[in-house]
């Protein structure tokens, strides 16, 4: 693979200064890492819960979108746009307080696709969420 914008040491910088979009922002999405092997972030339980208190099945599939579309786009480069075309999420536990932390990884990264796996866990470590999100990679006119 090619090594794609920007240099190492500007990814989370790249990531932070492209922005999250105002619904990541608003639910208090916050870059942690930001690399070629993976993208992590967090988002508080507070603020983004269910009636029950309960951490918002949305919100899991907000924190994965925004991390695996951000991903996708580092792999996209210059020119080139990833656009998510699918995405899913199974809950396996419920957040009710804390920080939530979305790990994402690469599946597939290709010319055309990619897919990445967002494991989203609470602040003792366990697993409450699993994301998977495809995007398509389009190159944008001229």
């Amino acid at each position: 693979m090619t090594e794609p914008h920007p240099a190492p040491d500007d990814r989370i910088d790249w990531a932070r200064s492209r922005g999250v979009g105002a619904l990541a922002e608003k639910m208090g999405f916050e870059w942690v890492e930001f690399t070629l092997e993976r993208a992590v972030a967090t988002m508080p339980v507070e603020g983004n819960t269910q009636p029950v208190g309960l951490f918002h099945g949305g919100g899991y599939v907000v924190l994965g979108e925004s991390l695996g579309s951000m991903h996708a786009n580092l792999h996209a480069g210059p020119g080139r746009l990833a656009v998510g075309i699918d995405i899913n999420a199974t809950h396996t536990r419920s957040a009710t307080s804390g920080l939530v932390t979305g790990v994402c990884t690469p599946i597939h990264i290709g010319r055309s696709l990619t897919v990445h796996e967002i494991v989203v866990s609470d602040d003792q470590g366990r697993r409450c969420s699993t994301v998977r999100i495809t995007n398509m990679i389009r190159t944008l006119a001229a």
